[in-house]
């Protein structure tokens, strides 16, 4: 795919993933976030060509909304793409994560999930808590969007609140700040029963899809997070990585750190050379199952309301974060 291509295609992107009517200019901030180096001139010309197209409808000066012949395009386009996509994605955003736990500020990784304002109802508020209070959370801590606020390139569409967690990868992060390298090998869903993991029941692999394995899980109703807050018994999202074998001390003291800061929950680190619920691993290396970041917004998919949730969505200051208990009163003043 040449570089012409490339950005006419990552111009329909920007669109398709807002889901809104976006300027030129919007669309141009949007794709210099991303690393992308074009002008505004230039989306101007791409944008007439994908109108000419039938990729683009515009709507004059309040800018272009994507087609569906435009969704299509840009779905089909992208899936011999991004094969392998999200494991250069999950290297990248580890790399570019600062946040320092001793000093208590710097950025990390935030999955983001659009939530129709409707859809925060009292039941299904009571539901999350209790993912977290179950320690089947990322950490504790979340974050929200306003309508039309962005993470990356995912835009909180109108109507809606984006809900921020934190990302799994965020550990990797940390880990690589300390010279400790991460091998993030597949994402898959933990089988619990009387509130004990048992074995990993489905996976798929990082290099493999496009597409976070979570979100896949989530969204096709492999989850069940009722099950395990309720009975014990459930299917929850995990993560499987592997380490050095010489790092065991140092991410276990790490995972502490960031456990203690809302950041992280370390389901298990295995021993040197062993499996881990009949994962093999190598016998310089050391496994590890970390819990899933996008865990509590399975609770609006598994109660009946389909939300649109982007893995690895970007980067946010520390500061930005709060404990979940603080959800609904910080939703309340979102309304």
């Amino acid at each position: 795919m040449d570089k012409r291509q490339k950005k006419r295609l990552a111009i329909l992107d920007v669109l398709n993933r807002s889901g809104q009517v976006l300027s030129s200019t919007r669309i141009t901030e949007l794709l210099i976030s991303q690393g992308i180096d074009i002008s505004e001139r230039s989306v101007r010309l791409y944008l007439c060509e994908l109108d000419a197209e039938g990729f683009t409808e515009n709507l004059g000066r309040r800018g272009r909304i994507i087609t569906e012949k435009g969704k299509h395009e840009a779905d089909a386009s992208r899936i011999l793409e991004g094969v392998g996509l999200l494991s250069g994605k999950i290297d990248a955003m580890a790399y570019k994560m600062d946040f320092d736990p001793a000093l208590r500020r710097g950025t990390v990784v935030v999955n983001v999930s659009a939530i129709p304002l409707e859809g925060f109802t009292s039941e299904r508020l009571k539901l999350i808590e209790k993912v977290f209070a179950k320690g089947y959370s990322m950490g504790t801590l979340v974050t929200l969007f306003a309508p039309g606020e962005s993470c990356g390139s995912f835009t909180i569409p109108d109507g809606h609140v984006g809900i921020g967690t934190v990302c799994s990868i965020t550990l990797n992060g940390v880990l690589l700040r300390r010279g400790v390298p991460t091998t993030s090998r597949f994402g898959g869903l933990i089988e619990l029963h009387e509130g004990a993991p048992v074995r990993f029941s489905d996976i798929i692999h990082y290099d493999g899809t496009s597409i976070d394995p979570l979100v896949v899980f989530i969204r096709s109703g492999m989850a069940d997070y009722i099950g395990a807050i309720t009975t014990g018994n459930g299917q929850i999202g995990a993560s499987f990585r592997e380490f050095p074998a010489d790092s065991v001390e140092a991410v276990h003291s790490i995972s502490k750190q960031l456990e203690a800061l809302g950041l992280g929950s370390l389901l298990c680190l295995g021993s040197p050379g062993q499996s881990l619920y009949g994962v093999p691993v190598g016998p310089q290396r050391v496994g590890a199952i970390i819990i899933g970041g996008l865990n509590p917004m399975s609770i609006f998919e598994e109660t009946g309301l389909r939300v649109r949730s982007s893995a690895l969505s970007g980067l946010v200051d520390f500061n930005q974060l709060f404990h979940y208990s603080e959800l609904k009163s910080r939703l309340a003043a979102l309304r």
